[in-house]
């Protein structure tokens, strides 16, 4: 029967919590991937990581501190850079000292907390109501921040240096992107892990960006190639009983083969993304009317 987890209680969670984090992941993953951050998330996982032993460690729910420790790593990220630190630099120094951090305060506590593979690996099928309200709170206050600053998003994605000409607070808006990616990752830990939620945020929208769509297109398809992988790999997960968050994370790359493929032999989508000066033409909703009058004279 397809679907017969949804017949289950601890199903029914698991498919609320999987499409609220797949939402989420994907909404991201086209700024993460076009802004050549993917592994922007994988650092701020083991930050994650990081504060998720200050929480066994604290006795404080663990996801709360995950919270609180991706925020301060983001700023840190920053900070970095500010002292002229390289961004890929940046992210290795957060990656290293996050999954430091938690490596000794687990040994302080003797003996790793059971419930501690579960957020290095996720258990989707094991998590709670708390989870899940905790998951729906932040990925609500995630997309609406991405809604409501879309144009200044589309700015620093695809031409900062303009974005900045234009009037837009680019730096304030880089460290709210970065904490928007910690906050994303702390939902998404409970579902794939720690270990692997770089990959559900931006697979998908690589295998989007294979299909040369224009751009609110190649999210609805990150968006789409996102949920059906969650929901695929939770029926491989209950069906085999293997690990759903490796199922899932399979069931993505799958998924960018076949878009990779398509790409390459189908003629429809072997144009090429129309990525550069893409800010000029751009026809998003308000964000014409940012093109200064000089530099709109220097496209012409």
């Amino acid at each position: 029967m397809v679907l017969e987890f949804l017949m289950f209680k601890f199903g029914m969670r698991a498919f609320i919590g999987g499409l609220i984090v797949a939402v989420t992941c994907a909404s991201l993953g086209v700024f993460i991937v076009l802004r050549r951050l993917s592994l922007i998330s994988d650092g701020l996982g083991h930050v994650a990581f990081g504060g998720i032993a200050l929480g066994f460690w604290t006795g404080i729910y663990p996801l709360y501190t995950a919270v609180a420790s991706v925020i301060a790593g983001s700023f840190g990220i920053h900070i970095l850079e500010r002292l002229r630190v390289a961004s890929d630099a940046a992210i290795a120094v957060l990656f290293s000292a996050g999954l430091a951090i938690g490596v000794v305060l687990i040994s302080m506590a003797q003996s790793a907390p059971a419930d501690l593979l579960s957020y290095l690996f996720g258990t989707i099928l094991g998590i709670t109501d708390t989870d899940v309200y905790l998951a729906a709170g932040l990925g609500i206050l995630v997309l609406a921040i991405l809604v409501l600053l879309w144009k200044e998003w589309i700015g620093i994605t695809l031409d900062p240096d303009f974005a900045r000409v234009a009037g837009m607070p680019v730096t304030a808006l880089e460290i709210l992107f970065t904490v928007l990616v910690g906050l994303t990752v702390v939902v998404a830990t409970r579902l794939v892990g720690v270990l692997l939620v770089s990959s559900l945020m931006v697979i998908p929208a690589i295998a989007a960006l294979q299909l040369r769509l224009p751009f609110k297109k190649t999210i609805l398809a990150a968006l789409a190639f996102a949920v059906v992988s969650v929901i695929v790999g939770l029926q491989l997960s209950f069906s085999y009983n293997i690990a759903s968050g490796g199922a899932i994370v399979l069931v993505t790359i799958g998924l960018f083969i076949l878009t990779a493929l398509a790409a390459r032999f189908w003629p429809r989508f072997k144009k090429e993304l129309p990525v550069e000066g893409w800010t000029h033409q751009c026809s998003e909703p308000g964000f014409s009317g940012l093109v200064p009058e000089e530099s709109g004279k220097g496209q012409n």
